[in-house]
């Protein structure tokens, strides 16, 4: 089949965008307002952009909680969501009223951040301390209203549970991250799944 994104006409039950681009990291996001309320929020549209130096970037459709209070303190954090915490990361995805702690409600703790004001969570056994960059308003082709915003921070601490370097490398697998795919899909690492390439020449 072939559609054109513009008219949608796939005539599908669901739109299929989501499922093709897949598996997407999930960016889960601490954000801190200038009076110290806590956003917690997952974003499926993530990913790192860039290692020197370190920077990731997600994407946010309107000027969400997570947008506002980045713009208001020029932090946040990533935490590294995994299967252990799949339910409380997706009631993190609740629409509550502004002010309304979402770590609170999903039943998690916080830890502090080393270099940067807004918390991780305690129990995520990565976390990414980052200092925002910029706010890229993403306005479709045709013009008008930004769908989305881009936010880029650079990556300033990074937290990894000591329990998961082994032999001097990060046991990605071993935390059993789960990733983003279409509808109510998602997607887990394991040891099992994970294999090895070398690149060419290297």
């Amino acid at each position: 089949m072939f559609y054109e994104t513009s008219s949608n006409a796939h005539g599908l039950p669901h739109d299929p965008f989501k499922a093709i681009v897949t598996p997407r990291p999930i960016g889960w996001i601490t954000t801190m307002s200038a009076k110290g309320e806590i956003n917690l929020s997952p974003y499926s549209f993530f990913n790192a952009i860039g290692e020197r130096p370190p920077m990731v970037a997600f994407s946010s459709a309107g000027k969400k909680d997570a947008l506002t209070f980045i713009a208001e303190t020029k932090e946040f954090v990533c935490n590294l969501a995994t299967y252990d915490l799949r339910e409380q990361m997706n009631a993190t995805s609740a629409v509550l009223p502004r002010g309304v702690n979402e770590m609170e409600h999903a039943g998690l703790k916080a830890a502090p951040s080393r270099l940067v004001k807004p918390p991780r969570v305690a129990d995520a056994l990565a976390a990414l301390e980052c200092k925002w960059m910029q706010t890229v308003p993403l306005v479709p082709l045709e013009g008008g209203e930004p769908s989305y915003y881009l936010v880029i921070g650079q990556v300033v601490g990074v937290y990894i549970d000591d329990r998961y370097i082994v032999n001097g490398l990060v046991d990605t697998a071993a935390m059993r991250p789960i990733a983003r795919s279409g509808y109510r899909d998602y997607f887990v690492a394991t040891p099992e799944t994970k294999f090895s390439i070398t690149r060419p020449g290297g």
